[in-house]
């Protein structure tokens, strides 16, 4: 009950779960999605590791590359931001990659305190820091040779894209913006999945409040949301999203870098967040992409029936799939693709 309790209040599921998935031990390049490329070369999509300063922090990411790429041109550029507890290698790369295929020149970063890069200590995770995530790519792809700056997209996916949502608000580079199976992080934190813990907000608040006071203090830093959960456990969690979600991370797309868990002084600021706050003020065309069976469906119904200040949003729901299938079931990607694909056609080809 300790391990259910510790998962429904971190709400920390974000990618897909089951199927085949490239080994890691076998990728140079330490990708773990289908597909994934496993060499660079002449004339194909290629990868480049990079890294780069964030506000005094060592970000590492990925960058693609079209094939055929020609230093010469100009190609139009779609930053990807990636789940909560996710990692550049995972899904946030499969799109990347996908991206690159379409002609795009394509981002995606570790964010700050995860993953490969910097800060200390690890795991924190606060809206500001992963909103500055998405606008740190932009800073650096944006002066990548080859990209054209008037032509820059932006794709978030499941936590990632309501920190998307709320950098496009502000960060006019991006000139059109997207969501895939969109997470309120804020939202889950402080209410619950599909707001099931609205009965224990002052609890959890306290519980942060005390974790920020033991660190403040030199304590030991306490962490939610990291289980190291069964099988048995897996399958009997409520929502199809964390149990999907748990053999994504766990079993079948599992990588050293990606975790669930977060600081909890963290909630301190998930909590009092939410990614519609001052959603109106995204006026760039806007694509949100979900699963007709997901049941986080209503953080995207939610977002986009507030996204009031543009007078160009579709709501794409792909039918029959859950969040998670939507980040590894070839069928599911391919339908997302084709909308992304002539969504920035529209805009940025």
């Amino acid at each position: 009950m300790k391990v259910l309790q510790t998962i429904l209040m971190s709400a920390m599921i974000t990618t897909s779960g089951a199927a085949i998935a490239a080994d890691k031990k076998d990728n140079p390049f330490d990708l773990v999605y289908g597909g994934a490329i496993t060499e660079n070369i002449k004339g194909q999509v290629n990868i480049h590791p990079v890294s780069y300063k964030l506000n005094g922090l060592d970000i590492v990411a990925n960058v693609y590359t079209p094939a055929n790429y020609d230093a010469n041109k100009k190609y139009p550029a779609v930053v990807v931001a990636h789940p909560n507890g996710g990692v550049k290698e995972q899904v946030a790369g499969l799109y990347a990659q996908r991206l690159a295929e379409q002609g795009y020149i394509t981002i995606t970063a570790d964010a700050a305190y995860q993953g490969g890069s910097g800060g200390q200590p690890r795991s924190v995770d606060k809206p500001a820091n992963r909103i500055e995530d998405v606008h740190g790519m932009a800073d650096f792809i944006t002066q990548y040779t080859g990209v054209d700056n008037n032509r820059l997209g932006l794709l978030g996916i499941c936590g990632g894209g309501g920190y998307s949502l709320a950098a496009a608000e502000t960060d006019k580079r991006f000139k059109v913006v997207a969501t895939l199976s969109m997470f309120n992080s804020g939202r889950v934190r402080r209410n619950g999945f599909m707001d099931s813990q609205l009965d224990t907000i002052q609890q959890r608040l306290k519980q942060a409040t005390d974790a920020r006071a033991q660190e403040a203090k030199g304590g030991d830093v306490l962490y939610a949301g990291d289980a190291d959960m069964t099988d048995e456990q897996i399958a009997a969690l409520p929502f199809e999203m964390y149990r999907q979600g748990y053999e994504y991370y766990w079993r079948t797309h599992a990588h050293p870098n990606s975790t669930f868990k977060y600081t909890m002084s963290s909630l301190l600021d998930l909590m009092r967040w939410d990614a519609t706050d001052q959603i109106e003020l995204i006026n760039q065309p806007l694509l949100m992409i979900a699963g007709s069976k997901a049941d986080s469906l209503y953080m995207t119904e939610d977002a986009f029936a507030k996204a009031t200040g543009t007078k160009d949003k579709t709501l794409f729901k792909i039918p029959n799939a859950t969040h998670i299938e939507t980040y590894w079931k070839p069928e599911y990607v391919k339908q997302a693709m084709n909308q992304l694909t002539a969504f920035y056609g529209k805009t940025l080809k």
